[in-house]
């Protein structure tokens, strides 16, 4: 398990980057470079209709781009409501757009720290969960749909993303934490038609410790890491279903890729072997720029004075094969 030193640090990282009010105005600047953006957990959509890159990530703010060299922003984009469970002002976490039936989802993790669901050892769990908005337009306002939640009110949930299977049916893929569950997982549920709420129970597709590459140190004995983080799925030119996901070599933050063998999300999962992006790469996503070019999105994670630093990286990647296969960092 994670010390609590550690946590405090993750947390004020995380608090750093993720409680812009809705009701305050960041500044927004213009041609502002890739690399001077500090962002954690980047999602990038290339919207063909507006010809346009829209960025957002964890703190639930968005940047703009017709390159991908320089970016305008950063505005808000999230309208939640103050009465629902997420409370007036939620954290933002890990934030995806999605184009989908002629209108465009934000898939978030919103924390509300004022309520607390669970205690499970030296850790205090808040309410925190998967959740998804709707806008007419790529640029938002994203707003509140039918359903009040996603998922359970008393489990912590994480990081979701979207897949249609080959059901034809659509999912939210995302993570239940590590913190209350002490072995994190990655599950999917169902979603309505409209995505406008779940329909069911999670299920399991699988858990941290099926990772052979994770690894932690607790008590002096070394084992798989217990952390899962930001899942994203891709289908190869073969036809496998595929999925990165991140979780730490002891204190090194590492991403990781797994294939279904049946070809749906129901698995069973095979984890590769080793990592697939350099240390202190990680949360990564896949996207085809307006050229046509596949290129992964993620942030690298590190220390710089005592501050851990997230900024988003390009990288070229394959997976016209059978397998992903991650190449050189992209240079708009």
């Amino acid at each position: 398990m994670r010390t609590k030193a550690f946590l405090l640090a993750v947390l004020m990282v995380i608090t750093v980057t993720s409680t812009f009010s809705q009701n305050r105005v960041p500044v927004f600047k213009e041609d502002v470079p890739l690399d001077s953006i500090r962002l954690s957990d980047p999602f990038i959509l290339a919207d063909k209709a507006t010809s346009t890159y829209y960025m957002t990530g964890t703190g639930g703010l968005l940047w703009k781009s017709k390159d991908l060299k320089k970016w305008a922003g950063p505005v808000v984009i999230v309208k939640t409501d103050p009465n629902s469970w997420m409370g007036k002002n939620p954290m933002i976490w890990a934030a995806e757009l999605h184009q989908y039936k002629g209108k465009y989802y934000y898939f978030a993790t919103f924390t509300n720290r004022d309520v607390k669901i669970d205690t499970v050892g030296e850790n205090i769990i808040e309410r925190r969960a998967s959740h998804v908005l709707v806008s007419d337009k790529a640029e938002g306002p994203y707003v509140p749909m039918q359903d009040a939640t996603y998922l359970p009110a008393d489990k912590p949930t994480l990081d979701g993303t979207f897949w249609i299977d080959k059901d034809g049916k659509p999912y939210m893929v995302y993570c239940y934490e590590w913190l209350q569950n002490l072995n994190g997982t990655i599950e999917k549920i169902e979603l309505k038609p409209d995505l406008s709420g779940s329909i069911g129970e999670g299920k399991l597709l699988f858990r941290a410790s099926d990772s052979p590459w994770s690894r932690e140190k607790v008590n002096d004995k070394v084992g798989p890491n217990k952390v899962t983080d930001g899942p994203y799925l891709f289908k190869t030119g073969s036809g496998r279903l595929g999925m990165i996901w991140t979780s730490w070599i002891y204190d090194v933050y590492t991403q990781g890729v797994a294939y279904s063998k049946s070809g749906t999300l129901d698995g069973p999962w095979i984890q590769e072997a080793n990592p697939i992006t350099p240390p202190n790469y990680g949360h990564g996503m896949l996207f085809q720029t307006l050229d046509g070019k596949w290129l992964m999105s993620l942030h690298s994670h590190r220390k710089s004075n005592g501050r851990t630093v997230r900024v988003p990286h390009l990288i070229e990647v394959d997976f016209s094969g059978d397998k992903l296969v991650v190449g050189k960092p992209y240079i708009p």
